[in-house]
């Protein structure tokens, strides 16, 4: 296995439509797009899959535990198939970009978010790269929770949508190991 690439958010229909679940919307669209079946595999607790992608063999991993346990999932599917952190790229809403902007970003720290907090923890490092989505953010710290766990307004959700095929359109570059070039693409816009 080359990469595996992890969606964040909460499972649950309850939840299916929230900002927080941008990662899920990204990767449920890559694994259509891709024709990848995504399927429960009980043993890392995740709806998984397989695919290729410009030569490149990945996992696909949308963790079943909510958000704050994401890592779990995502640190056994990664173990079972032998991917070092540094090969995992972890796809989540982001508060401090706009709706409508995607930003590839190597390593860092979890900026409060608690799918990657614990995922920092799960996989004992923060070197992993991230494909963050824009949500937008509610204007004041106390709102946060209600907000991401809030269905986007019609036109948020558009330009989420756009932001996710404009990523998803450099992922093949990104896989080839260009990650610079696909940075560039993809924060030009």
């Amino acid at each position: 296995m080359d990469w595996l690439l992890a969606g964040l958010g909460n499972p649950g229909a309850e939840y299916a439509r929230t900002r927080h679940n941008a990662g899920f919307w990204a990767l449920q669209t890559f694994a259509e797009k891709a024709g990848a079946s995504l399927r429960l595999e009980s043993r890392w607790h995740c709806l998984a899959a397989t695919t290729q992608n410009s030569g490149q063999q990945l996992g696909l991993c949308l963790p079943q535990d909510f958000m704050n346990r994401s890592g779990a999932p995502v640190q056994a599917m990664a173990a079972f198939y032998k991917v070092p952190a540094a090969r995992i790229l972890v796809i989540h809403d982001e508060l401090d970009l706009p709706p409508g902007t995607a930003r590839l970003k190597w390593s860092g720290g979890h900026g409060g978010h608690n799918g990657l907090r614990d995922l920092d923890r799960a996989l004992g490092t923060r070197d992993y790269w991230r494909l963050r989505l824009g949500i937008g953010h509610p204007g004041h710290k106390d709102a946060v929770i209600h907000y991401v766990l809030g269905a986007p307004s019609t036109m948020d959700k558009s330009a989420i949508d756009l932001a996710i095929d404009r990523s998803l359109a450099v992922l093949p570059e990104f896989l080839d190991g260009r990650s610079d070039a696909a940075q560039k693409t993809l924060h030009s816009d």
